[in-house]
């Protein structure tokens, strides 16, 4: 079983991803989820058409829900799984020898103790793919693959945070692995969730996990071992602020994601719509929400993707279609360097031009949230406010293995904005930037600058 992320895990480019775009650092992917990625075996370029349940595509990216799935890192695809190669292609022999050497003298003559073939071939797999050393690709155990695919319904086993990665002085970026100067950091707490019980927010920066420092770690590895099974718990090393650095104990429990929050603003005149991840329910609540909008009256949206770090790429399409009536929503580049162009559906909500968007982004928005950005402000639809997003621009596919032998991620694509720029590793530079930091508790000084490119008054 395959499951293509890259967009959306990015992030994912995560979600779950399979084939997605996404960050921590962010992938764009559908599983993200996908996972990502935000396309969340070798798979063939995806189709620009709409997959069947079969064949999803995530954006995600690198930057995770700690409790979730690392789909957001990669959108994903689900597909079949290849035929199963029956022995060692003949000109492939020689490439091979060394590995078939290994393997016989370790079942045949190590002394040991017992060997588990099967952990020796998931040891053999999970090599190969570090060896490409890329951060959006690796092996995952059974069970860390069946934890994974959780997180495309946007419901997983966890503590409910988003977290993302900063730098020494506490400003967002992506970088990898964590270390002093790449830190893991708290970007959200979902409401009631045990995270909020046990009094973390945001910047919170996560500094050990049971007891193990996270340096080293990938966003993707952090993200690991703070999820897991319901009613177990995770010991969490906080460092915060100025303070001394402390330990919390949170029992992990199973979390519904909300993904789509909205308000009105400016008494009234402005609709907007915080939008947290890019599953197929988020598109299907967000398109009702731009919907409800416009059959208000509102002339005027703000579309937040702060920290958001991305999804199903089928999401992405579908949400940038709200606002464009037709054309290019990004490009696919698969191995050989072929582009397939994806369009927009017809019928979005907001396409009438005499309704102003703006959309909020941050260093955590990635991968399917990038897709959606790059799309809206390449083709002139909306003015981008806030600061340089993560930068994700892979898609990965999952897949899963035969027997019980867990799966593995492989980018298998990029992504290009509908000009044909590859944003990965630089992000998406807005209209305007500005910077986040409040002088006030309840601030949102991006927002007020939104409101302000509409033509209303901040604080609205």
């Amino acid at each position: 079983m395959t499951f293509q992320t890259d967009l959306a895990q990015p992030a994912a480019d995560t979600a779950p991803e399979a084939s997605a775009a996404e960050p921590a650092n962010p992938s764009a992917d559908e599983p993200t989820a996908e996972p990502a990625e935000p396309s969340r075996g070798t798979a063939a370029p995806p189709q620009t058409s709409r997959r069947r349940p079969g064949a999803l595509i995530v954006a995600g990216a690198l930057v995770a829900v700690i409790a979730g799935s690392t789909l957001f890192l990669a959108g994903w695809t689900l597909g079949r799984q290849a035929a199963l190669q029956p022995g060692t292609p003949v000109s492939e022999q020689e490439a091979w020898q060394p590995f078939w050497d290994t393997y016989t003298a370790v079942t045949e003559r190590y002394a040991g103790g017992p060997v588990d073939r099967s952990a020796l071939v998931q040891g053999a797999i999970k090599g190969m793919i570090a060896a490409l050393n890329d951060p959006f690709s690796f092996y995952m155990t059974p069970d860390e693959f069946k934890a994974s695919l959780q997180g495309i319904s946007g419901q997983f086993s966890g503590i409910g945070t988003t977290v993302g990665t900063v730098d020494a002085n506490g400003t967002n970026t992506s970088c990898t692995p964590l270390s002093a100067t790449c830190r893991l950091a708290v970007e959200s707490v979902i409401p009631g969730s045990p995270a909020e019980k046990a009094g973390l927010g945001p910047g919170d920066v996560i500094a050990g996990i049971d007891g193990a420092s996270v340096d080293g770690l990938t966003v993707d590895q952090a993200t690991q071992k703070v999820r897991g099974p319901k009613d177990t718990t995770v010991s969490l090393s906080i460092a915060r602020g100025a303070a001394a650095p402390f330990s919390v104990t949170i029992t992990r429990a199973n979390i519904l994601q909300p993904e789509v929050a909205t308000k009105t603003l400016a008494n009234g005149s402005v609709g907007y719509i915080k939008l947290a991840g890019f599953s197929d329910q988020a598109s299907i609540d967000f398109k009702a929400a731009v919907a409800a909008d416009v059959k208000a009256g509102q002339k005027a949206l703000v579309i937040d993707l702060r920290g958001n770090p991305g999804g199903f790429v089928t999401a992405a399409r579908d949400i940038a279609s709200q606002f464009l009536s037709g054309g290019t929503v990004f490009w696919e580049q698969d191995a050989a360097g072929n582009q397939t162009e994806v369009t927009a559906e017809p019928g979005g909500a907001a396409t009438d031009p005499s309704i102003k968007v703006v959309v909020l982004v941050d260093g955590g928005t990635a991968s399917a949230s990038e897709i959606v950005s790059a799309a809206l402000h390449d083709r002139g639809r909306a003015e981008l406010l806030g600061s340089k997003t993560y930068g994700k621009g892979t898609v990965q596919q999952w897949t899963q293995l035969a027997g019980d032998n867990g799966g593995f991620r492989l980018t298998i694509a990029r992504w290009l904005t509908p000009d044909k720029v590859w944003i990965n590793g630089v992000g998406i530079t807005p209209d305007v930037t500005v910077p986040s930091t409040a002088t006030k508790p309840g601030q949102d000084p991006v927002l007020d600058a939104g409101l302000q490119a509409l033509g209303f008054s901040a604080g609205g």
